[in-house]
């Protein structure tokens, strides 16, 4: 083990090699074979809300969450197979928001993943009811699934981690704080920025690493918390990158409409600090996360290159 975060970040492969791009081909393959056994078949009755459920949560995307949950769990020794349920789940729960999110009285988005968005491909009515029925089906999976080896009470928790991340104490806390700031800009205060973010998408990102922990029987409180910090420094350094790229990241690279914060006047990092300083903020956080894991060995590398990732990734 090495308890040195210069040490760590010397010896780490860095996201792009090719030890961490297996990962990610790896985990985005079992997790769209797990979805592709939990989610309703295509030709089954009602039809049409099927195939749009299966449109969007089997349309591709970086699966960052679902990554996180294998990650961890690889870190503390759970099967593979193990953390499929709560891989799945967590990806619904998101596949869900962004259904919602791009939505006319949301955020009015036509382009998703590359793709046109859910509404557009089918219809508004669709679309609110595949995020009903994506969400709740995440909640069915934590449920029944049989391959989630841990004793009913930490099942209990993992249920509860997921419906705190999702509520409005969580994601949908954070959207609406979010549609409240449209307009707002520079006027909105960098602690306000933050705590919005810790809820919109660092909170789904830090139930990730939850669900990854619990899916291990003997997972401690003071790793738990550990884990948590990582977690917390990551998912505000994701929402930081999102809003440097959505200045220097073209259109068809982020797989969506480039500038669209700037143009609804949104509060961003790089607007309160500048683009330089919202970059080296989400670096600081980085290397935060690097030594929330200092206690951990080798066998947490794969957390480790998913925080670089996270400061680097070009979409």
């Amino acid at each position: 083990m090495t308890n040195n975060i210069s040490d760590i970040a010397a010896n780490t492969i860095i996201y792009n090699g090719t030890a961490f791009k297996q990962l990610i081909s790896q985990s985005k393959t079992q997790v769209q074979a797990a979805l592709d056994r939990w989610l309703p078949a295509q030709d089954s009755k009602p039809e049409t809300l099927h195939r749009a459920m299966r449109y969007s949560a089997l349309s591709g995307g970086k699966y960052v969450r679902p990554l996180l949950v294998y990650a961890t769990g690889k870190a503390l020794g759970v099967p593979a197979a193990a953390l499929d349920g709560p891989a799945c789940a967590i990806e619904l729960i998101h596949s869900y928001s962004l259904v919602h999110d791009d939505l006319p009285a949301m955020d009015d988005d036509d382009l998703r993943r590359g793709k046109p968005t859910c509404h557009k491909a089918f219809d508004e009515a669709t679309a609110i009811l595949v995020g009903d029925a994506l969400q709740t089906l995440a909640f069915h999976i934590l449920a029944v699934d049989t391959s989630i080896a841990v004793p009913a009470e930490q099942r209990i928790q993992m249920v509860a981690t997921l419906a705190q991340a999702s509520g409005s104490m969580g994601m949908a806390g954070g959207q609406a704080i979010d549609l409240e700031a449209d307009g707002k800009g520079t006027d909105f205060t960098l602690e306000s920025l933050q705590y919005m973010h810790s809820q919109k998408t660092g909170a789904l990102i830090r139930a990730s690493v939850r669900l990854g922990a619990l899916s291990a029987p003997d997972c401690d409180e003071a790793l738990l918390a550990r884990l948590d910090q990582y977690a917390a420094d990551i998912g505000l350094a994701f929402q930081i990158r999102d809003d440097i790229l959505d200045i220097e990241a073209s259109t068809d690279v982020l797989g969506k409409s480039q500038g669209a914060d700037i143009a609804r006047n949104k509060p961003t990092y790089p607007a309160l600090l500048g683009i330089d300083g919202a970059k080296q903020k989400a670096q600081q956080l980085h290397e935060s996360a690097l030594e929330s894991l200092s206690t951990l060995g080798s066998e947490a590398d794969s957390l480790r290159w998913i925080s670089e990732y996270i400061v680097q990734r070009p979409n």
